[in-house]
């Protein structure tokens, strides 16, 4: 079956932003003029979506204001509402009514990707074998606990490789690591993932993990993923959120040249 809807996160109060947050959700402060909710809408549509389904809370009615308005000839763009923070994997399910019985994209908004590439793999890679598909990324051993980590089937063959996922581990001590491979914002679900998330339990924060339904496709031979090296903003960090603005605006024709002399200028003395 044909993916066409993506799914967008995106209830979290970006608390590490204060004080900007209080007037702007995080996910839509700008990279130069877009806002980085736009380049998760784009990437969708760029990968084949028609639907993008936005998993919002009512404290963020801007979210809302900017979905109106998102909708294009090639991308129908909706918003339904996370009425409590319970985690991700409780967001994923609340989009379940607007989904479907179809399999979905699961996007997070505080990682723009350089382009479509992988999504698009995760894509090819469920239709061509029915199995739910996530983004992986080679990680050093000091990332490893701020990530889910899986364990993967041996003959993974560099990068851009497809392989089988054995384990899913939630943000591992670096001691009880399974690997160096970590799971990045790009999910294709099959719909059997809402029936995993009902029978997860919470954490010990009270939240219900997506890794804990991953971890259970994993143990039936069910998930699949793409190690890829691709270019990935983490704009969830303030950090992160610079390096986007600067990086994407240096590749702006119409004022990445000015700010390349600009930075060399101030940098150079």
């Amino acid at each position: 079956m044909a993916v066409r809807t993506a799914v967008i996160p995106a209830a979290g109060m970006g608390t590490r932003f204060l004080p900007a947050t209080r007037a702007t959700p995080k996910e839509l402060l700008p990279i130069y003029d877009t806002p980085a909710l736009q380049f998760v809408i784009d990437e969708a549509a760029q990968a084949g979506c028609t639907r993008v389904v936005i998993v919002t809370s009512r404290a963020k009615p801007s979210i809302e204001n900017y979905a109106s308005a998102a909708s294009t000839d090639k991308v129908a763009v909706s918003v339904v509402y996370q009425e409590s923070p319970l985690g991700l994997g409780h967001a994923v399910s609340c989009a379940r009514q607007a989904v479907g019985d179809e399999p979905f994209v699961v996007m997070l908004p505080d990682e723009i990707m350089g382009d479509a590439s992988l999504t698009k793999q995760l894509v090819a890679l469920y239709e061509q074998s029915g199995k739910s598909s996530i983004g992986l990324k080679r990680v050093t051993a000091a990332e490893v606990s701020n990530y889910g980590n899986v364990k993967v089937a041996s003959g993974a063959s560099g990068a851009e490789s497809s392989v089988a996922i054995l384990q899913v581990v939630e943000k591992p001590k670096p001691a009880d690591a399974v690997s160096d491979i970590v799971i990045i914002g790009r999910y294709v679900l099959s719909p059997k993932i809402f029936e995993k998330l009902e029978q997860i339990k919470p954490s010990a924060n009270g939240e219900l993990q997506l890794t804990d339904a991953l971890a259970m496709l994993a143990n039936e031979n069910a998930l699949v993923g793409v190690v890829s090296e691709i270019t990935r903003y983490d704009t969830g960090t303030p950090m992160g959120l610079l390096r986007a603005v600067i990086e994407i605006a240096l590749e702006r024709k119409d004022i990445g040249p000015q700010l390349n002399s600009w930075l060399k200028e101030k940098f150079n003395k």
